[in-house]
């Protein structure tokens, strides 16, 4: 396309209009994803050209294009929009500028993995540290806890076992759990998606993929977590298929991990969704309260007994703890972390006035999250595109939700309802009303909507 034709479809930025300072970008980059993030991709993007409503940024090369779109497109986006709030897309092109240089960047150097250190074998380790016996069960997880224990005293009764959730709930634990009682008798396979495309790659560079196959298609217990990584890569989905068939055909036991459920993997094949959901799906939920404080109660006696030394913290401060944190496990024990390092270094007895000063940072400083990121992270779950979430459709698929994204701007934002209303195609404020009644109604009564609606929050509260 010509430069006349582009004018023509594009307003190109005003003076009036705030010009994106993509230093600044990058800084915020940098800020947001972390260093180690920012360094190895996020660094080498470019800005090519700006227009009102869209960006082109350069990148080295058609890989490393593709590894952006498929895990940080979505958060770019987000970042570059809080500097112009009229960008609604971004387009990647090859930079011409690097091309000569980039070409010396290969997918080995990108990705350390590929290493002749870091062969297959070397992420091929189970944990022996993430057993059943240090699972922390509760009402949240219960259900995966019991499955999880009954595919490792029988193999291949439930086929496939596939575990969903948030970050940081548990599910590498229950994968590990399962690998470890099973690998006295089978073989075991446990690798994560991330790793299986690494190795994927390397095979098809080396000609060798006659050996890659051989070797995950061996296994008698295959455990692979993360599933969701191989989302838009269809050489990558291709090859599992295949490699999932396989091992199904030889009566070998599959067990996957996943952020959702199959049927909510988007850019992820029918067929792949399908066999997927054609096995046994148990989910694992945000810890409650209860759970919170056996984990909390828990972690402290393990560090007592490595440290070799009394952890002072106060039922008040415990409560305090497990109460405020809201996300997952992980998160809760990072807070518990920095608790007990300020107590040890002050020689202290916290209270919770303390750890309010503590944790400031972590909880009153509460997450930015915006109407316009709600509609988003609703559409990506219910795999709906944006536009007909918030179109006047009024189908139930449609519907429900734009009800949960309307229920969920009025629950998590200080927007008023004639303002969230304008944000969905200018709807009346009391459809939104009428929304939070239905979500607040149905969540009572159903507990798949509860249960979704706890699920999006916790995807809006950890970006």
């Amino acid at each position: 396309m010509d430069k006349n034709n582009i004018k023509k479809q594009n307003v190109y930025v005003s003076e009036e209009e705030k010009t994106l300072h993509w230093e600044e970008v990058q800084v915020s980059f940098k800020k947001n994803f972390g260093s180690e993030i920012y360094t190895s991709w996020l660094q080498k993007i470019s800005l090519i050209k700006e227009y009102n409503d869209y960006l082109i940024l350069g990148v080295p090369t058609r890989f490393f294009r593709d590894w952006i779109v498929s895990r940080y497109l979505d958060k770019i986006l987000e970042q570059v929009k809080s500097f112009k709030r009229s960008l609604n897309r971004i387009e990647f092109k090859i930079s011409e500028e690097n091309r000569g240089k980039t070409d010396l960047i290969k997918i080995d150097e990108l990705n350390k993995v590929a290493e002749i250190k870091d062969s297959i074998l070397n992420y091929n380790r189970l944990n022996p540290n993430l057993n059943f016996d240090n699972f922390i069960q509760g009402k949240s997880n219960d259900i995966a806890l019991s499955y999880a224990k009954k595919v490792s005293e029988n193999v291949s009764r439930y086929n496939p076992l596939y575990i969903c959730g948030g970050v940081g709930l548990g599910k590498t634990h229950l994968l590990n759990a399962i690998g470890l009682e099973l690998q006295s008798e089978n073989n075991v396979m446990f690798i994560s998606a991330e790793r299986f495309m690494y190795h994927f790659i390397k095979s098809i560079k080396k000609n060798d993929m006659v050996n890659f196959k051989d070797f995950f298609r061996k296994s008698s217990v295959f455990i692979i977590d993360d599933i969701q990584f191989i989302r838009g890569k269809e050489s990558l989905q291709e090859e599992f298929f295949h490699t999932f068939n396989s091992l199904m055909d030889k009566g070998s036991q599959i067990i996957i991990s996943a952020d959702r459920t199959p049927m909510k993997l988007d850019r992820v094949q029918e067929r792949i969704k399908s066999r997927l959901a054609g096995g046994l799906v148990v989910d694992i939920d945000i810890p409650d309260f209860e759970l919170k404080l056996n984990i909390i109660k828990k972690k402290i006696l393990e560090i007592e007994s490595q440290f070799k030394e009394n952890i002072n913290l106060s039922d008040e401060v415990v409560n305090y703890i497990a109460n405020e944190s809201k996300t997952n496990v992980r998160e809760l024990i990072g807070i518990l972390n920095r608790v007990i390092a300020f107590s040890r270094v002050h020689n202290k007895i916290l209270n919770v006035n303390d750890c309010k000063n503590i944790l400031k940072d972590l909880f009153n400083q509460a997450k930015v999250i915006t109407v316009d990121k709600i509609q988003n992270v609703v559409s990506n779950y219910f795999n709906i595109p944006l536009s007909d979430m918030l179109s006047q459709r009024r189908s139930r698929p449609l519907a429900r939700p734009r009800q949960i994204a309307m229920f969920l701007a009025k629950k998590m934002t200080t927007r008023s309802l004639p303002e969230i209303g304008r944000r969905f195609a200018n709807r009346d404020h009391t459809t939104v009303i009428h929304a939070v009644k239905t979500i607040v109604r149905l969540s009572e009564q159903d507990d798949e909507m509860k249960k979704n609606v706890n699920q999006i929050k916790s995807l809006l509260l950890e970006q």
